[in-house]
């Protein structure tokens, strides 16, 4: 509906840092620092042209914010799935496309090339592993990859 022609991109204010990571669980192009101010988080907006996710109605009255949602839910898991119902990104969803920490796509990495960067037992049990081109941080298939994916089936299933 409101994305069809481009690629989704969001900019979230301090309220929602929980929220953030989960779009970024599901694939979508989400900036959030909790040291942004309104000021730039508008700046930032406008010159990029993401959406503004805010929990703060003063950030969305000010004239130069053009795309801006007022988030409802005050639960994360809740508002993931009313961002994904309110700008119809069900079929957008990539889980495990970008970095949790800082939102830059990851890619595959032979485990050869990281093994003095793993714990002992992740070298035992796991083969597939990925990393963030810009962090450097590694993710693979552990402890919370089952939680995770609950989180990917139901705004799959939304």
């Amino acid at each position: 509906m409101l994305f069809r022609s481009r690629t989704p991109m969001f900019i979230l204010d301090v309220h929602l840092g929980k929220l953030a990571k989960l779009m970024r669980l599901l694939g979508f192009d989400t900036l959030y620092e909790n040291h942004y101010d309104d000021i730039q988080i508008v700046e930032i907006a406008v010159s990029e042209k993401r959406t503004i996710l805010t929990r703060d109605t003063g950030l969305l009255k000010r004239k130069e914010v053009t795309r801006g949602y007022f988030v409802r839910n005050i639960h994360a898991e809740k508002q993931l799935k009313e961002m994904i119902l309110r700008f119809d990104l069900k079929h957008l969803i990539k889980p495990f496309s970008r970095c949790l920490i800082c939102n830059n796509l990851l890619r595959p990495i032979p485990k050869k090339d990281i093994l003095n960067r793993i714990p002992p037992k992740v070298k035992l049990f796991q083969n597939d592993f990925f990393i963030c081109n810009s962090c450097n941080k590694i993710y693979w298939k552990g402890t919370h990859y089952k939680r995770m994916m609950k989180i990917v089936d139901i705004s799959q299933n939304s």
